[in-house]
């Protein structure tokens, strides 16, 4: 007899990523505009219209009302469902947003004619909407973190890739979603712990299971041929509102990273290759950012160029630029130009990665590196559109080489243009080990599938963060 339908628990309050999205965008829209209609009031106690609507008319322009929209494109990053959920990183991102905004308000004030801007309106809006925004925030990460609000998920596989993903969960803090157990129809792993997480039963029990442990998410790890049963068991889960997704995309969710170690080698060619391939707007509109980018960039560099070249001269000596040959798009070979921050005979044995406390780096040099002012001549390879603004790191042919060797996957990299910075270098920073190397590949490869304008921006502000903290290398 066939079984009738399984009456599944699927509580409206456990979040997916998108519900969470949707819920800090209206609490940060609210905190902004309770922010401008705060510095409206008090702007308005210095106005003998008072608070009316002919000095919300007259006396106020348009841009002003425009504030709250900017203020959220600021917070682009804190849209990112991992940060949001950590306390430290919304603080650190709401501080960047309040800076750039102080920042690019007295840029413009400068500019502008004499008291033709208002100060107190903006200084007001500008603080109370970092203050609200923080108190959402907190709020939304001691309220919407807690359990109640967590998807339950349930893992089907317990060999490679499903304990990976068991130990990828187990060291996220806090968790992104409740790990309920696993399910194997290996009986030696029946009634056993992978990072403290149970294995459940087999296919045979898991409709059993998902009704029993109220699963709201099933993550299939399975990494060879699946079973004509568990597909089935699958398919009426699925029937029954449960969402199943795969552990590589749940990999890219909780990591915002590919997990190149797991997948199979005809992975590039039946995936990646068809993701790798922007369309339509994105191409056009990012090479105009690029182009304004590096104008700016250049101009940053023409003004500043004869301090960092004195100091570069007086330390060591010439040359000042760093002339170097790096694969760009394609595998084709392009010069790169950098601010020399190393000794002239640095690679007098060969061509060698830069390590933590290299001590072929100078003093000034050291400074550069660590304030990313070295990498401004880099600007004249984006405007010639060797570069890009972000994309994967440059490197040597000769790098290249050997690491395709050791980390799979690793020559894809190269589909698309090198950046001054990238997903992975705001991730993760420098690799100086083969291991580095991988998860910096991994961060790579998801930026080149999940490439936008949005991520794009993300990426910008992110490094804007890290330019201003000293955190380069």
């Amino acid at each position: 007899m066939k079984p009738g339908p399984i009456n599944f628990y699927h509580p409206r309050l456990r979040l997916r990523a998108a519900e969470r999205r949707i819920i800090m965008f209206l609490g940060d829209l609210l905190a902004s505009v309770l922010a401008l209609g705060l510095a409206l009031v008090f702007w308005s106690q210095n106005d003998f219209l008072n608070l009316s609507w002919e000095f919300l008319n007259v006396r106020i322009p348009l841009w002003f009302y425009l504030l709250p929209i900017l203020w959220l494109f600021l917070n682009l990053d804190l849209y990112d469902t991992r940060r949001a959920s950590r306390r430290r990183e919304t603080l650190g991102g709401i501080m960047m947003s309040t800076g750039l905004s102080i920042l690019l308000y007295l840029v413009v004030f400068f500019l502008s004619e004499p008291n033709s801007l208002p100060r107190r309106g903006v200084a007001i809006f500008i603080g109370t909407a970092a203050l609200f925004t923080l108190a959402w925030r907190l709020i939304y990460i001691s309220v919407f973190t807690q359990p109640a609000f967590l998807r339950r998920v349930l893992i089907v596989g317990a060999g490679k890739a499903g304990t990976r993903l068991a130990q990828v969960v187990a060291g996220l803090k806090p968790q992104p979603f409740l790990l309920v157990g696993l399910v194997d129809d290996d009986p030696a792993k029946l009634e056993s712990e992978v990072f403290g997480v149970p294995v459940l039963g087999s296919s045979v029990d898991l409709e059993i299971i998902v009704r029993r442990e109220q699963i709201t998410d099933i993550v299939v790890a399975i990494s060879g041929i699946m079973q004509p049963e568990m597909f089935s068991a699958l398919l009426r889960c699925a029937e029954n509102s449960v969402d199943i997704t795969t552990m590589p995309v749940m990999y890219e969710e909780l990591l915002g990273r590919v997990p190149i170690f797991l997948l199979q080698s005809d992975w590039l060619l039946r995936t990646f290759l068809d993701q790798a391939r922007s369309r339509g707007f994105f191409e056009p509109a990012k090479r105009m950012v690029d182009i304004v980018g590096s104008l700016v960039g250049l101009v940053m560099l023409l003004l500043l160029f004869p301090l960092l070249a004195a100091l570069i001269i007086l330390e060591t000596g010439l040359p000042v630029l760093y002339r170097q040959e790096r694969l760009g798009r394609n595998g084709k070979n392009y010069v790169m130009y950098k601010l020399r921050t190393m000794y002239t005979d640095a690679e007098k044995n060969g061509v060698q990665v830069t390590v933590t406390n290299d001590q072929r780096i100078t003093r000034v040099g050291r400074f550069l590196r660590k304030s990313h002012l070295d990498e401004l001549p880099q600007f004249f390879n984006v405007l010639l559109g060797d570069m890009s603004l972000v994309g994967p790191r440059a490197e040597r042919e000769q790098l290249v080489e050997k690491l395709q060797e050791d980390v799979p996957f690793y020559r894809a990299r190269l589909l698309v243009k090198p950046g001054i910075t990238g997903w992975a270098q705001v991730n993760y920073g420098y690799a100086s080990t083969v291991q580095d190397t991988a998860i910096k590949l991994e961060y790579d490869l998801y930026y080149i599938k999940a490439r936008s304008l949005t991520l794009d921006i993300a990426i910008l502000f992110r490094t804007v963060r890290n330019v201003l903290g000293l955190q380069g290398r």
